[in-house]
């Protein structure tokens, strides 16, 4: 898992949304200031503020942490 593909991803989900930052940073509990970081890649996500960041970026969290699934027969 590359931190900086991470990174890349979350800040075009977060960009794409539709949402201000600070809309977004209500509806996950966190400051705008924290949400602009995730952007500009100072800091990642704790794994619950991830979960939620995923839930309303309607995001699948396999996705956003680079993470192949392997195909089931």
């Amino acid at each position: 898992m590359k931190l900086e593909q991470i990174r890349k991803e979350l800040s075009q989900a977060i960009k794409n949304c539709g949402l201000t930052q600070t809309q977004l940073a209500e509806k996950v509990n966190v400051s705008q200031q924290t949400i602009s970081e995730y952007l500009h890649g100072r800091s990642l996500p704790a794994l619950d503020t991830l979960s939620m960041l995923c839930t309303v970026l309607d995001l699948d969290a396999n996705d956003l942490l680079c993470i192949e699934r392997k195909k089931e027969y």
